[in-house]
């Protein structure tokens, strides 16, 4: 096992005990191999010193800290009450200990979020200058989430005010000395992301950006899902659901998918534009057999029309890559969008690239 991660929730709700205990199976099992990626979420708010001692016994090497934005309105207007001091305690004490890998989670497009108070949470992050930050634009999903169904959606920033926010934080972490990474995170020189980005080896998973590219990912717990041969497989959202299949001897997967040599290709190109911005159509053609200019002609063509990314600077087009230019890295999901097939079968065949920006 060459990446290790407890998230998608706040695993430090757990005592030392319960930790120790779920780990020495997980280790039971599994090989660590040596240099891994140990990594784990942890809330500011529930985590005590001595679950972070605990950790790093156990060899975890990575802390990722949920923060979202310190500012105390929108702390209430979300119902996530943590203060500077929590946070930096915990990051102070977990630095003291030896962890030299520390994330922030930041989230833009909060309710009540203004670019004044937003410059407060980008200072107090730089001055604690973490290795990686994560800023993650805010999903509105009540259908999905039914918690946001009690936002008021008028506190709502609009789509050019979360813009403003995200070109906000991209500047001051430029200035900071942090490099881009991919779509949505930033990181130090010195970190293992930033030298991914030096020869084109950054990778994504479910887990987030990494330089881990192994071939399968297990996931474990509820509503946890894995990618194994080639196949995805979600495990039960419902904890009652989850215990019943395992307490019946059975895998608690509630769905699963099958990705198909098509699906493994489109794959491959969006994760090389999104992680790398950089496509190599030699290497791919060579990998799928595949001629890449008949095979994506559509795609091409959309992508160089008229008024398109290519024409704004965004894209450069080239008989052997395609390569994100720097302006266009900041619509790159929009660019990766014209290759899912799927989206496009959703939007009955429109041209999203021109519907989405």
């Amino acid at each position: 096992m060459v990446q290790y991660h407890w998230g998608g929730g706040t695993p430090t709700y757990q005592s030392p005990e319960e930790m120790r205990a779920l780990h020495a199976v997980v280790a039971e099992h599994f090989d660590i191999q040596p240099g891994a990626e140990v990594a784990i979420e942890v809330d500011p708010r529930v985590t005590t010193r001595e679950q972070v001692d605990l950790l790093r016994e156990l060899g975890w090497n990575r802390l990722s800290m949920g923060v979202q934005d310190f500012t105390p309105d929108v702390q209430e207007a979300i119902n996530r009450h943590q203060t500077e001091d929590e946070t930096r305690a915990l990051y102070t004490y977990a630095r003291s200990v030896g962890f030299g890998s520390i994330n922030l989670d930041l989230i833009y497009g909060l309710p009540l979020q203004s670019p004044e108070a937003f410059r407060h949470t980008l200072a107090v992050t730089l001055e604690l200058r973490p290795d990686r930050v994560a800023l993650y634009s805010y999903a509105y999903v009540p259908w999905i989430k039914g918690n946001q169904k009690k936002l008021d959606v008028e506190q709502l920033p609009d789509a050019e005010a979360k813009m403003e926010l995200f070109c906000l934080a991209r500047e001051e972490f430029l200035k900071a000395g942090y490099r881009p990474v991919g779509m949505d995170h930033f990181a130090l020189p010195e970190d293992e992301l930033s030298t991914a980005i030096e020869s084109r080896t950054l990778h994504r998973n479910f887990m987030g950006y990494t330089v881990k590219n192994a071939p399968d990912m297990i996931g474990v717990g509820v509503s946890a899902i894995g990618d194994v041969s080639s196949c995805y497989a979600q495990n039960a959202k419902k904890l009652s659901v989850y215990y019943q299949e395992i307490d019946g001897g059975r895998l608690p997967v509630e769905r699963g998918y099958r990705l198909s040599a098509d699906d493994l290709l489109r794959r491959h190109v969006i994760t090389q534009l999104m992680c790398n911005f950089y496509l190599d159509l030699p290497a791919v053609e060579r990998r799928f057999g595949v001629n890449f200019a008949e095979y994506f002609a559509r795609e091409l063509a959309e992508l160089q029309q008229a008024d398109g990314p290519v024409d704004h600077g965004f894209l450069s087009v080239q008989p052997t890559s395609l390569e994100v230019l720097p302006l266009g890295r900041l619509f790159v999901r929009n660019l990766a969008m014209v290759f899912d097939r799927y989206m496009r079968e959703k939007e009955a065949n429109k041209q999203v690239f021109s519907r989405t920006v």
